[in-house]
Formats: structure tokens, sequence, C-alpha cells
């Protein structure tokens, strides 16, 4: 666990121990659904001990709220009123084909895939037999029931994190761990599909671990999405552990779309080794409410974060991205550039917590957040911090929120570009900028097709 976690930890616990909560209807829920299901959840005793030990402190922290600093504008003890029940565990009617349909452009390029259903891998619909040897894949479940070992040791460590955290660590019924080899580059990218086709409302709780070896090279997808007819009003809770090793070189590219009534909260765990290349790029479209967060710890001299961001919302969507990179050692270099388009009542809010640590000299660190306001109604929140305990340094950040440019637009019609259009080509250069950290073509192909729709869709075309 991360210095600024253990810190983190310990605001909250000094928060709890001074107001006095009363538990919520969704966390009296969730309580009462771990007594149980307890027996039910994949696990050693070690990891029996782990969920315990979680749900406890759960039970102690309860939900993040808006006196909580990292919680101000996302207060989800306000906003998940209830517990959804897990979703029970068999046989899924799900179909590649319908798969592929709500990927989209994204299910066009070449990829290994592995699936999730409601929240359990689904291996007929899974490419594990393809899979190069030098990537090792178990599903979660089954690693869980390992006495000893990888990612079982770790658990604990990770459950000490924040309510959010916890509730996941309690709860995780599946996901994938993956090792990649050593002195390795896949040759194309990983997708994990997480699919939600329940037409009832539930509750997914999964976890994802991902340890890059020294000198691998590869390309991770997430995406999470879902089917027509599946129910609009689901939660996820979802974690990705990550270490890449030394010189080891890690893209990452997650999309996330959640419909007008679901809850997603996601946590992304990072540990750069020396040396190493980190490109997460994060991605949420839709009308739903996204949490996620961003945690990256410098262990190794002259690593590299580079970060990309986009949060497409209209309707009422809220989408938060909120970060704390800790530049624990010397040399090394962070970037991190987010855009948000908010149409309707949409809100995004964008949190950037850098700390630099006393000895860490050398270290570069630049951060920027831009919205583009399409509606009077819309909301943007920007709060970019730096904490700075070295003085060999070079940071800096900067946040702005605008709507377009009357005189650029005046341009376009000018020379004959209908009104519409025009509007989408200047939003279309706006959220380029962002697009284009996405380093495989393919992807980045992908990711701006499926910006380009939702910009032509209706409820975002009428915006002013």
């Amino acid at each position: 666990m991360s210095t600024a976690a253990v810190a983190t930890a310990t605001r909250e616990i000094a928060h709890s121990m001074t107001v006095q909560m009363i538990r919520t209807k969704a966390e009296a829920g969730y309580i009462e659904q771990f007594e149980g299901l307890e027996s039910e959840l994949p696990g050693s005793p070690a990891v029996r001990k782990s969920r315990r030990e979680a749900l406890g402190r759960f039970a102690t922290l309860g939900l993040p709220h808006r006196r909580i600093e990292e919680w101000k504008y996302t207060d989800l003890r306000a906003l998940l009123k209830e517990a959804a029940a897990p979703h029970p565990a068999g046989a899924s009617s799900v179909r590649t084909p319908d798969i592929d349909a709500a990927l989209g452009a994204l299910a066009g390029c070449e990829a290994y895939r592995l699936t999730f259903v409601d929240g359990r891998f689904a291996l007929s619909l899974s490419d594990v037999e393809r899979l190069p040897g030098a990537l090792r894949f178990k599903p979660l479940s089954d690693a869980l029931l390992e006495a000893s070992g990888w990612p079982v040791d770790v658990i604990a460590d990770e459950a000490a994190g924040n309510g959010v955290a916890a509730l996941n660590t309690a709860f995780m019924t599946d996901g994938a761990t993956l090792r990649i080899d050593a002195d390795t580059a896949l040759d194309k990218p990983l997708l994990i599909v997480f699919v939600r086709a329940s037409a009832t409302p539930c509750a997914v709780t999964s976890r994802t671990y991902v340890d890059f070896g020294p000198r691998a090279e590869g390309v991770l997808v997430e995406a999470h999405i879902a089917l027509p007819g599946a129910a609009n009003s689901s939660q996820s809770n979802t974690m990705t552990c990550l270490a890449a090793g030394e010189a080891a070189e890690v893209a990452y590219v997650r999309l996330c779309e959640e419909a007008q009534h679901g809850l997603h909260v996601a946590n992304l765990e990072a540990r750069l080794g020396a040396k190493a290349v980190f490109r997460p790029f994060l991605m949420t479209v839709g009308e739903g409410m996204v949490r996620h967060d961003l945690n990256v710890t410098f262990s190794g001299e002259h690593a590299t974060l580079d970060l990309g961001g986009l949060a497409l919302g209209s309707g009422g969507a809220h989408s938060d991205l909120s970060m704390l990179i800790d530049h624990a050692v010397r040399h090394c270099t962070s970037r991190e550039l987010f855009k948000a388009v908010l149409a309707g009542e949409s809100k995004g809010v964008f949190q950037g917590r850098v700390i630099v640590r006393p000895g860490a000299q050398k270290t570069d660190g630049k951060q920027m957040a831009q919205a583009l306001m399409l509606s009077p109604q819309a909301e943007f929140d920007s709060k970019p911090e730096l904490e700075i305990y070295a003085d060999d340094v070079i940071c800096g950040h900067g946040s702005t929120a605008a709507e377009l440019d009357e005189d650029l637009l005046f341009y376009c019609r000018s020379r004959g570009i209908p009104r519409e259009e025009a509007r989408a080509l200047l939003i279309e250069s706006f959220i380029g900028e962002a697009i284009d950290k996405v380093g495989h073509e393919g992807l980045r192909e992908a990711l701006s097709a499926r910006a380009n729709s939702w910009l032509r869709a209706g409820s975002v075309a009428g915006s002013v």
C-alpha cells in the first residue's frame, strides 16, 4: 500500500471517529448481504479473512460522502440509495455477435479477448486457447481458491483502501489475473470485456490483477458495456491492480459506457518500476454516474506516466475522474490531459492531486483539465492540486471551461458549412487532442468513432 493511500485511509478513519455515522439503507444492505453470501463467495481461508476485514473497514467508514475531501463533488452516500443484490451465478445466453454489436468499432480491432458476463468469466466467449505462452491468465475466481501466492498474498493490503475499495474486496466474485513474462512484447492488444446482460438490476463486483514483467510491452483494454435489454439501474464496483516492472511499457485503455440510472465506481491502482512507461487512457460515455479513481505510485526512478482522459456526458450524466499521482522517487515524469464535453444537465469532475515526496528531486509533472460546455445547465468542477516537498522540480497545472467559440463557428458557416456540422467539427477538434494520446492506431480510430457517434446523437446535437 502506498504512503499516500495510508495517509488517505488515516484521514478517513479519523473523520469517521469524529462524526457519528448513521448507516444508510444501502450501507446496511451491503452488510446484511455479506452475512448471507459470505459462504458462497470464492476464496481460500486467507481470502475469507481478507473479506471479513474489508467488510469491517467498510462498516466503520461507510460509503464516501461530501465531507471527505476526495469525494466533495461526488457524494456516493447520497447517490447510492440502496444496495442491489449480486447477480446469481448461472449459464448465460449471450452470444459473440451481441457483444460485437455493443462494442461497435472496438470489436473490429484485432485483439485477444477475455469476456465476463454479469461479473463472471465466460469461457465460450473468450480466446483462452489463443493466448500466447508468455501471457498467463487465470480467472480470479480460481486464483482466489489458492492458499497463498500471487494475487492472494496482496489482497489484504488493498483491503486497507477507502470504503469503495473495501467493499470491492468483500464482494469480488471474478475478474482476470494476468502475468506477462519479462522481455515479452504482446503482438496485439488484450481486450477484457465486462458485459452487463441481466434484465434485472444487480450489482457486479470485479477485480483484475495485471503484472507486466521487466521490459515487457503490451496494450491492455478494458471495455465495460451493456447489451440491449440490460437493466439500466445496475451497480458496478470494479478494481484493476497493475504493476509495471523495470523498463516495461504498458498502454492501458478503459472504455466505460453507463446507462441513465446506472452507477459505476472504478479503482485503478498502478505501481511503476524504474524506467517503466505507463500510458493510460480513460473514456466515459453515457448518462449514468461514473467515478474513476486513479492512483499511480512511482516506485523506481526515471519512470513515465502519460495519461489521457475523456468524458462525454449528456442528459443527467455524472462523470468523475479523481487522481492521486505519487512521485515517491527521483527523476520521474508525469503528464495528465483530461477533456470533458458536457451537454444537457451533465456534470463533469476532475480532481488531480500530485504529490512530490521529500527527496524526489528532478520531478517533472504537468496536468491540464479542459471542459467544453454545450449547455448552460452543464457543470464542471475542477480541482488540481500540487503538494511539493522537494525543491528541484518542474511542476504545473491548469484548468479551463468554456463554450464553443462563436467566432470559429461563424468562420465555418461563412464557408458554407452547416451549423450542426460546424459544431461537430469544432468539438471533434477539441477532443482529438486527448484521443491522440492512444498510440495504437486501431484503438484510436475505434474510440474516435465512438466519440463521433455520441456527438451526433440527438441529445447532443440539439444542445446549444
